[in-house]
């Protein structure tokens, strides 16, 4: 999530600073890579997620999302569409979680409603 919200702030000139950052954040090798491939594809897959963020809130301009809520979904966005390995009650849940310690009072109950609209949309 933090990955996603230095793309979104500085653009792709944060990649060289992603190996970095994900030495410094943890020491086990599989957590960074999982991190590292994590943020790739969700900014790979951008507009698909954005897509489906924008399609899912309501009332709600995307523009107007605050930049941690915007990373927290685009991230958990990428794992419901493209991790069919994680269970999406547990994307679900590790967002809100997110949601809960990074941003506003308001975003958890937010964030799991955009999630629980994307996840109806995927299986449909």
């Amino acid at each position: 999530m933090q990955a996603l919200y230095q793309l979104d702030v500085q653009g792709e000139d944060a990649f060289e600073f992603l190996v970095p950052f994900f030495r410094e954040a943890d020491p086990d090798d599989f957590v960074r890579n999982l991190a590292s491939d994590w943020s790739k594809g969700a900014w790979e897959n951008l507009k698909d997620c954005d897509r489906l963020i924008t399609d899912s809130t309501i009332k709600w301009q995307f523009t107007r999302l605050s930049p941690v809520d915007k990373s927290i979904l685009r991230l958990s966005v990428y794992q419901l569409k493209f991790c069919a390995d994680i269970p999406p009650k547990v994307v679900i849940n590790e967002a809100i979680e997110l949601a809960k310690k990074y941003s506003t009072e308001k975003s958890p109950a937010f964030v799991n409603g955009v999630l629980d609209a994307v996840l109806k949309k995927l299986q449909t």
